[in-house]
């Protein structure tokens, strides 16, 4: 359940209409409306990053929740048209503390409150987002609503509306957010490598960076087929980020394994090391708040570096950490973890030329820590046609 009701508001009207948030456990918190009026309801998560709000909110992964941005300002730099990861805006609310009165930047075209209005998408403005971050971190992320307008339903009708509204566990998003029909991004320069990205809620810049690398991209849907991958002749298989629990994908988990019986180099990021781990036979489960944001703290435990990195993930592969598993597709290992809390950020195959992180070393916007990884997936190729 994403936005409703929702109607184009202007910054100035907008800063003057009540707003109501309400968690499913009965906390809430009175604001003003940001963006579009309306209502609206999703997972609360939170997102540390104090920049790149424009990449957040069209990034596929955060289909059907709720942002709240810990960083006090937004706004400042206002929305242009070269930074978006996708066509649209995916979040189903945004939630602010100070929105810029101005935005400021050579290459803004609006502010994001008029941007937001324009898609329909409903916010709050005016919540003390550090209280609302602690009770997130204490309590867990939950569904969350949204209400403004100046006619308000009471609160006990807005919290039974929350209540109502699907939970995240069980969901399964990933067509809802990926391209409908294949497309190609051409290689930058000399062509070196095909390759056959499986969008389960790509983001624009990844395969951008591949493209950078000399690799022809054919994105393709989430619900491609082994032979739609093969048709395209890959010299390797990507499988991308996207939204929802990973329990619910079972097609992706197939096609990834017929993938791994041919021994095709294989990379996947944040949803696809999840597909990983199932398709290995591992796990998954929630985290209780999720990792969002760009100063995520990961080592690569293969050379010891510690990477700053960004991060939206609220599930994680169930992997032990201290030593090799035996797997269908032979000797697996955790080559990732988050030194915050241990969860495992990454997975590689020691008999089949396979790895995949959970986290986004597309890094847009974010730290750039991370970008060897499309480096080492041209690594694997080269390797297999030697």
């Amino acid at each position: 359940m994403s936005a409703q009701t929702a109607q184009p508001t202007s910054s100035t009207r907008a800063a003057q209409v009540p707003a109501v948030l309400v968690l499913e456990d009965g906390r809430l918190f009175r604001g003003r409306a940001y963006g579009a009026t309306g209502q609206t309801f999703g997972e609360a998560v939170f997102s540390t990053g104090m920049t790149g709000y424009q990449e957040t909110l069209t990034d596929p992964s955060y289909h059907r929740q709720v942002v709240v941005m810990t960083a006090p300002h937004i706004g400042n730099t206002g929305v242009n048209d070269e930074d978006p990861e996708s066509g649209r805006i995916w979040v189903s609310g945004y939630v602010v503390r100070d929105p810029a009165r101005k935005p400021s930047n050579w290459r803004s075209r609006r502010s994001l409150d008029e941007e937001l209005a324009a898609q329909g998408v409903v916010g709050i403005s005016g919540v003390d987002t550090r209280a609302l971050t602690r009770h997130l971190r204490e309590r867990g992320a939950m569904r969350v609503g949204i209400f403004s307008g100046n006619a308000l339903p009471d609160e006990g009708t807005m919290l039974a509306e929350v209540r109502q509204a699907p939970e995240m566990s069980g969901a399964d998003l990933s067509a809802e957010v990926a391209t409908k029909e294949a497309y190609v991004v051409p290689a930058i320069g000399a062509k070196r490598f095909t390759v056959a990205a499986v969008d389960l809620g790509i983001k624009g810049m990844t395969p951008r960076r591949m493209a950078e690398r000399g690799i022809e991209v054919h994105v393709l849907p989430a619900t491609a087929t082994v032979e739609d991958v093969y048709a395209v002749a890959p010299d390797g298989v990507f499988f991308s980020n996207g939204p929802g629990d990973p329990a619910t994908a079972d097609h992706p988990v197939s096609v990834m394994r017929a993938v791994l019986d041919r021994g095709t180099p294989l990379f996947g990021i944040c949803f696809g090391n999840q597909i990983l781990g199932r398709a290995l036979g591992f796990g998954t489960y929630k985290l209780k708040y999720g990792h969002r944001g760009i100063n995520q703290p990961v080592q690569d435990r293969t050379t010891g570096k510690v990477e700053v990195t960004a991060h939206n993930h609220g599930f994680a592969v169930d992997a032990p950490l201290d030593r090799v598993s035996d797997t269908p597709y032979g000797r697996a290992e955790v080559s990732h973890i988050c030194l915050n809390d241990q969860v495992v950020e990454g997975l590689r195959l020691l008999d089949k030329p396979a790895f995949s992180v959970q986290y986004h070393p597309e890094a847009a916007a974010g730290p750039h820590d991370a970008a060897y990884l499309f480096d080492r997936f041209v690594t694997l190729m080269e390797g297999q046609r030697a």
